[in-house]
Parts: C-alpha cells; sequence; structure tokens
C-alpha cells in the first residue's frame, strides 16, 4: 500500500471536521459531569439480583410499606454520669425540632411518625431518636450535613451528638464520592501531564493526548448519563469513577501508541501526510485489537448475578469505545493540524534519529538500538531461558503470599476511610448503650398461619434481642376504639350502681365518666398486619448490622426457621449484605473462565496463532496472581486493612487481564509484522525494543491513572487502586519485558504455530 497524500482541499476539511465534531461532543458531555451524580444510586440493596432472598423481602417489604423513607439515629452521649429528669424534659421537646428538620419525611396522618424518640438506653447516659428521610443521594447527604451542623446549637451541654444509622453511613458514602467529580480528575490527569512531559519532552503533545482522554470521558459521559436518565442502566459512584480512571487511561495508552508511531514515521518521511497514514496503518489493528479485548472482557461481566457488576460492564466498554475513537480520529487530525511541532522542542526530523552501530557482536534484530532497550534486547537473546525461569521464580515468590488474601467483605463501616467519620464513630457508641443493630433490624417474611411460631424461633436466636410484628394500623386503631368504648360503657355502669346504691339518680358526669374509662382502659395486644397471607417480623440484633456475627445469625436463621415455616424469608441490612459477598465470590468461578476464553479467541484471530495467545494467556494470569499475592502481603501487614470486599478480585482480575493484554497485544503485533520481514527471532528483538518505550510509558501513565483512585477514602478504591497500579508496572516491567520476550525467543518460530509464519526457521 502506497503512502498516503491527500489532495490539499482534504488535508484541510477533514482534521477540522473532525475536531469541530469532538469538541461539539466535549461541550455536550462536559456539563453532565456534574450532573451525573443525579442518575446514580449508591443503594447497594438495587444490585442484587432477582434472585437472592433479601432481594424477595424488599419487594414484600414495599407491600407493607410503599415508603422508601431512609432511617437514621440520631445519638445523644452524657460525657459523665446519668441523664437527669430536667435533661429528659429538653430531649422531649428536641423531637419536633426533628420533625421540622430539612429533608425528614413529613408525618401522615394514619401513618407511622417520621421521628421515634426520645429512647433512653438502660445504662440512662444516651438517648437515640430514629428519623426517617425521604431524600436520597446528594440530597440526603445535604440533609444529613444540615442536621449535624444543627445539632451543636441544640444539644444539651455534657451530650456529645451523631447522626449514624444507615441514614449517616449512606450519607458519609456520598460525601466520600463527592471527589470523583473534582479530585480525583484533576489529580489523574496532573499525574499523567507530568509522565508525558519526561517522557517526550515536548510542550505541546501532552496537552493534545491530554484532550483526546478527556474528550473521550466527555462522550461516554454524556451517552451513559442518558442511558441511565432512561433507565437502560444503573450507575453508581464507584462505577463512575472507574468509568473516569478507566477512559483516562486507555485513551492515553491508545494515543501513546499512535504518537509513537507517528514520530517514528517522522523520522524516516517528510511529508506529515505521509507519517499519519504509516501511523494509522501500524497502530490501527493493535489499537482496535486491544479496545475489542477490553469491551469483550468487560461485557462478559454481563453475565454476573450481581448487578452492580453487571451494570458496570457495559459502562466501562462503552467508555472504551470512546477512547478508541478518540485515539484513532481526533488525535490524528491534531497532530495533522500542528505537525512537527506538537513534539516542540525536539521535532523529528528526517534521517535524524540517533541509531547506534552495528558490529559482530549486535544480535539480529538489535541494529540501530541503544542505551537500555539494547541492554534487555542482548539479555533476552542471549540468555532467553535464564531470562523467562527467573523472572518466573520471581512472580512465583510473590504468588506465595496469595493465601493470606482476605476477600470475603468487611463491614460497611469499614469501607469508610479515615478519622473522625461520625457514622462510623456513632455506630460506636451506640453499640455501648443499645442494641447495636439498631435502626437496622432483620426482615422476617412469615406465613400468617406460622407467623407466632416463627416470632417464638426468632425470639430465642442468639444474637436477637428484640423481635417485633409489624402491626396493622387500621386494625389497631379499631381496637382502640372498641376499647374505649367499652371501658366507657363499663365505667358508666358502675357509676350509675354506685349512685344507685348510694341514692344518686341520673348517669354520671361526661368528666366522671371519660376518668373512669381512662383508669380502666385495657391494653391492646399488637395486631399483626396481613399482606397476601403473609406478615412481616422485625428482628433486633445484638451485633452491629453489618458484622461477621450479624451475617451468622442471618445464615442460622434462615436454616433453624425454614422447620418452623418452610416459605419463610430473611432479609434487611445484614441479609443484603451477606447476599452481596455470597453472589460475588459465585460471580468469580464463573466469569473468570468466560474473560480467558474470550480473549484467548481474540488473540488467536489477531496473531493466526494457537501458541503465541497461550503463552500470552498464562503470562497474565500469572502477572495476576503475582499481584493479588503482593496485595494481600501490603493489605495485611502494611495497611492494616481489615479484609477486602468480596467484589475486589473480580474488578482486579478483568482490568489486570484485559489492560495486560493491551500490552502484550502492542508488543506481539508488532514483533509478528517484524518476524514476517526478518525472522521470529529477531523479529522479538526488534518488536521489543521499538514498543519498550512507548509500552513502558503507556504502563506508568495506566498505573498512575488508576492509583488517583486513591484518593477517594473508600476501601474498594484504594484496594483497587492499589491492584491495577501494581499489576500495571509487574505486568509491564516483568512480564512485557523479560518474561514474554524471552519465552517467545527460547520457543522460537513454534509459537506461531499453525500458521505458515511457524515453519520459517529463523
Amino acid at each position: 500500500m502506497k503512502d498516503w497524500n491527500p489532495k490539499l482541499w482534504l488535508r484541510i476539511l477533514l482534521p477540522t471536521v473532525l475536531v469541530v465534531v469532538w469538541f461539539v461532543i466535549a461541550g455536550l458531555g462536559g456539563p453532565t459531569f456534574g450532573k451525573i451524580s443525579e442518575v446514580s444510586t449508591n443503594d447497594q440493596a438495587g444490585f442484587l439480583p432477582a434472585s437472592a432472598q433479601s432481594t424477595e423481602v424488599n419487594q414484600w417489604q414495599s407491600k407493607f410499606n410503599d415508603s422508601e423513607n431512609i432511617p437514621a439515629i440520631v445519638l445523644f452521649n452524657k460525657q459523665s454520669g446519668e441523664i437527669t429528669d430536667a435533661e429528659k424534659t429538653e430531649f422531649e421537646d428536641l423531637t419536633q425540632v426533628f420533625i421540622d428538620a430539612e429533608g425528614v419525611a413529613p408525618t401522615v396522618e394514619g401513618e407511622a411518625p417520621s421521628v421515634l424518640g426520645p429512647i433512653y438506653s438502660e445504662d440512662n447516659k444516651a438517648v437515640e431518636y430514629l428519623v426517617f428521610f425521604d431524600a436520597n443521594g446528594e440530597e440526603l447527604n445535604v440533609s444529613i450535613t444540615d442536621l449535624r451542623t444543627g445539632l451543636a446549637d441544640v444539644t444539651p451541654a455534657g451530650f456529645d451528638s451523631y447522626v449514624t444509622g444507615p441514614g449517616g453511613l449512606l450519607a458519609d458514602f456520598v460525601a466520600g464520592f463527592a471527589g470523583i467529580d473534582g479530585i480525583l480528575l484533576i489529580v489523574a490527569l496532573l499525574a499523567v501531564f507530568i509522565i508525558l512531559l519526561v517522557v517526550y519532552r515536548a510542550l505541546l503533545l501532552p496537552i493534545l493526548v491530554l484532550l483526546t482522554s478527556v474528550f473521550a470521558l466527555s462522550g461516554s459521559i454524556l451517552g451513559i448519563y442518558y442511558l441511565a436518565l432512561n433507565d437502560l442502566i444503573k450507575v453508581s459512584g464507584q462505577s463512575q469513577g472507574i468509568l473516569s480512571i478507566l477512559v483516562i487511561g486507555a485513551a492515553t495508552d491508545y494515543a501513546l501508541l499512535f504518537v509513537a508511531r507517528y514520530r517514528e514515521a517522522l523520522f524516516e518521511v517528510q511529508n506529515k501526510w505521509t507519517a499519519i497514514g504509516r501511523a494509522f496503518r501500524g497502530s490501527f489493528e493493535p489499537i482496535f485489537a486491544s479496545a475489542a479485548t477490553v469491551i469483550a472482557a468487560l461485557l462478559c461481566l454481563l453475565f454476573s448475578d450481581l448487578n452492580s457488576n453487571k451494570s458496570l460492564g457495559p459502562i466501562a466498554a462503552f467508555g472504551i469505545g470512546f477512547a478508541f475513537l478518540a485515539a484513532i480520529t481526533f488525535l490524528p487530525a491534531l497532530l495533522a493540524i500542528f505537525g512537527r511541532a506538537a513534539f516542540w522542542p525536539f521535532m523529528p526530523k528526517p534521517g535524524k534519529k540517533k541509531l547506534a552501530p552495528v558490529d559482530a557482536n549486535t544480535l539480529p534484530g538489535l541494529e540501530g538500538v541503544r542505551g537500555l532497550w539494547k541492554g534487555i534486547g542482548n539479555l533476552v537473546g542471549k540468555r532467553p531461558r535464564t531470562t523467562w525461569i527467573v523472572t518466573l521464580l520471581l512472580l512465583l515468590a510473590a504468588i506465595a503470599g496469595l493465601p493470606g488474601l482476605k476477600a470475603s467483605g468487611i463491614p460497611q463501616t469499614e469501607f469508610l476511610l479515615g478519622d473522625n467519620i461520625e457514622s462510623v464513630d456513632g455506630q460506636e457508641v451506640l453499640a455501648e448503650h443499645f442494641d447495636a443493630g439498631d435502626g437496622s433490624p432483620i426482615i422476617i417474611i412469615a406465613d400468617e398461619a406460622n407467623y407466632a411460631a416463627v416470632i417464638t424461633a426468632a425470639e430465642g436466636t442468639q444474637g436477637i434481642t428484640k423481635v417485633t410484628v409489624q402491626p396493622d394500623a387500621e386494625a389497631m386503631a379499631a381496637a382502640y376504639t372498641a376499647a374505649i368504648e367499652k371501658a366507657a360503657e363499663e365505667a358508666a355502669a358502675a357509676m350509675a350502681a354506685a349512685g344507685a346504691a348510694g341514692g344518686m339518680t341520673g348517669p354520671p358526669s361526661g368528666a366522671m365518666a371519660g376518668d373512669a374509662a381512662a383508669f380502666e382502659l385495657p391494653e391492646i395486644d399488637t395486631i399483626a398486619q396481613v399482606v397476601d397471607g403473609k406478615v412481616l417480623i422485625n428482628a433486633t440484633l445484638e451485633y452491629q448490622a453489618d458484622s461477621s456475627a450479624a451475617e451468622d445469625v442471618v445464615k442460622g436463621m434462615r436454616i433453624d426457621l425454614i422447620s418452623v415455616d418452610p416459605s419463610v424469608l430473611v432479609g434487611g441490612e445484614t441479609a443484603i449484605a451477606l447476599d452481596t459477598n455470597q453472589t460475588a465470590q459465585a460471580d468469580l468461578v464463573k466469569i473468570i473462565p468466560l474473560v480467558l476464553a474470550v480473549i484467548f479467541i481474540i488473540l488467536m484471530l489477531l496473531l493466526r496463532s494457537i501458541i503465541a495467545p497461550l503463552i500470552l494467556i498464562g503470562t497474565v494470569v500469572v502477572s495476576f496472581a503475582a499481584t493479588m499475592g503482593l496485595a494481600a502481603i501490603f493489605f495485611n501487614n502494611v495497611f492494616g486493612f481489615p479484609g477486602a470486599d468480596a467484589s475486589v478480585p473480580l474488578f482486579g482480575f478483568v482490568f489486570l487481564v484485559a489492560l495486560g493484554i493491551d500490552y502484550n497485544i502492542f508488543l506481539m503485533t508488532r514483533v509478528r509484522e517484524e518476524s514476517i520481514n526478518m525472522g521470529t527471532r529477531p523479529g522479538i528483538l526488534k518488536g521489543l525494543t521499538v514498543t519498550g518505550g512507548v509500552i513502558t510509558s503507556a504502563g506508568v501513565v495506566l498505573a498512575a491513572t488508576f492509583a488517583a483512585l486513591g484518593v477517594i477514602p473508600l476501601l474498594f478504591l484504594v484496594q483497587l487502586a492499589f491492584i491495577v497500579s501494581v499489576g500495571v508496572i509487574i505486568d509491564t516491567v516483568l512480564v512485557r519485558t523479560l518474561l514474554v520476550p524471552a519465552l517467545a525467543y527460547d520457543i522460537g518460530p513454534k509459537i506461531w504455530w499453525p500458521s505458515k509464519l511457524g515453519r520459517i526457521q529463523k
């Protein structure tokens, strides 16, 4: 194919149109950065599979009470001594203050009140209120923040106040995700800019590459916003943060590969359009294959039973698609406009590339190579077997730490990192004075015929302090009315009899009858609300609702209560966490083989080989295992983390395997290209040295962008940042630089079996 040199009008029109189109996309997508939180949800229950028992319980709950109000616990703890009667009077007055607070659900006649309390602890040293909010997301965060600020003015002297419980925790989670739109992007882009400055020593080029990444992100955010707005996908703060980093990292990687081929061509030809054509032909296939591989791996998450994973798949794949489009359309248009000036002050000129002299000791494929990559090429070419064995042993040493990885789930309060987190501190104080599970009971759905026996069995469960049935408000009201009428009649009859005996004539006065009725009013037993033959039961936990001890109670109840009611369902906040962890662990076993199979097929089509894809798949899996082994060592012994979320290994696997294959695709497509011209072993060394700088730069950029996730104070994102960043460095420095080239060099032409290239003995 001859070099591309379009006509003058096309040279002006094509890049101009492409740049204008992308500026329009960015102009439309930019404002959605601040609006994406409007369509995001951080409700863990919304991401559970429909088959989960806790999901079924949530559906039944909505039948008993269609309110979606979120409970928060307002807690006051006396610093010393017990609460006095005067202080109790102050707390009685606070109830109305909470009812009037911004965001608190309105109290509707005939329904449960929006504020319950004050409720005093048995030791008389703390008081709590259960406050229901009708806001969610950012609105809930604002309402909780306002309430916390207002408590400073109404808290009695000598007391500490906290807003905790489900509402307080959710508000702090929302606050944690607040940095995604601002701090996260600034940190990531700044890191990328500095790295590009160091690598290319050019002032304009880093800006062009960053524009490519930012415009790709703008386009993906725009599309995802409208998909979420129309309920086609679910977006969470977690997936939003991962999307931003993934798109910036991938778009930068693709851009660096294109820039490397463009710069290489500028050293060979004078015409920038010719260089653009060569860069496009040389980079399109590996960029397309890389994007296709990552997209395919991410779409495997659609087979997840956990809806949070299932939703992340298309969201991230959508972003990778925009990263690919920006790298092959917007960036080439910018480079066509600026030409060599993009590399100022060190602009590449034809025939001016510095080459090392060739002598008798130069290995085939290393002609003209100098510096670090010549040394690495010599190591791989002269001692291939020693190189790959030593590298593999280093990776196996890291894998030895893998059994120590604790990824079976952690308490929700452990997700929030940092000191003085009010909801976390409040939960600890709550557990000192009240049942730690207050505000987050276990929810039991039982048959009407068996519910009394279920209550008895639940009361006998260790870890349960109180069991109550959902009352039927209308039936209770009717019962109270009937009781009052009956008591009034009995009191009137008694007073009439007493009057007759004492000579009184006529009925007693209304006041006397009322007083008598009030005095004689009997207690009314709770009447259970029945919906479609089911009764809802609340069981209060002795333990904190997100603790492993609470999950053990749920596990035991699901087994024990079946003997009382075969159709019983056990749900609630604790059950949601339990079902989420169990589903995430099952997803790991199902999705890993699926991802590997999909990537293997793509690599076979790309490299026209079976052996080479097997080598690449195997080395990336070893790289992932080594990364997780190191993660276990650092999480347990350096950072002191309490464990890891059950979905961390799956997310780490998908990103590391997909992105790790990226670099091997960049390497091996170039190796195959060179092998066709000079033979396999020289082609391996040539491909290694010409791609070494750009792939290493891309790896450092990707590691830096994922490391930026560490600025968000949420344990899941911090752990994912560590895993992907360390994994990419391992893959770039050890696997792609030493293990793959040395192993391929040792095997020789057979790596291309069964293609014709595998039969050329060079």
